[in-house]
């Protein structure tokens, strides 16, 4: 005798739950799969922001002396040519300070850079007072031993 259908019998209550679980499953990966290109367009926009950045700031601050409107227009043009916005420009002595922002609604970045010397100014070097001999080169190096101190 066969069972009646939904009474328990073979199959029982668990007839089409593979399809369920399938879908849930294949439902899950999705959102994580999205998940996962969102964040990777996310770091791509800052990068690419970042990298923007840092070319027009490097720009401005090169063209320094030409005047803070030449330098940061200078910078726009390095921005425009890299795909992204210029937000602020400011050059003050040699120092150049850009922020330039990439993206569009959820995924836009904004990053700040400053380009300039790598140190404050050196000093113009004066001549020694009469009688000392003019510095010369130093060396870094540890003294060596003498031979017989080994």
């Amino acid at each position: 005798m066969v069972p009646a259908r939904g009474t328990g019998g073979r199959y029982g209550s668990d007839r089409g739950s593979a399809t369920v679980w399938s879908l849930g499953a294949i439902a899950v990966l999705c959102v994580v799969f999205g998940a996962v290109l969102a964040l990777g367009h996310a770091v791509t926009v800052r990068h690419r922001a970042a990298g923007g950045a840092d070319l027009a700031a490097l720009a401005a601050a090169d063209h320094w002396a030409e005047g803070g409107e030449t330098a940061c227009a200078r910078a726009g043009r390095v921005a425009t040519a890299q795909g992204v916005r210029l937000v602020r420009c400011t050059v003050e002595g040699e120092i150049a300070d850009v922020t330039a922002s990439a993206g569009r609604g959820p995924f836009t970045a904004e990053v700040r850079s400053r380009a300039g010397p790598a140190g404050p100014p050196a000093p113009a070097l004066a001549p020694p007072p009469s009688g000392e001999p003019p510095p010369g080169p130093r060396s870094l190096d540890p003294p060596h031993p003498a031979p017989g101190n080994r």
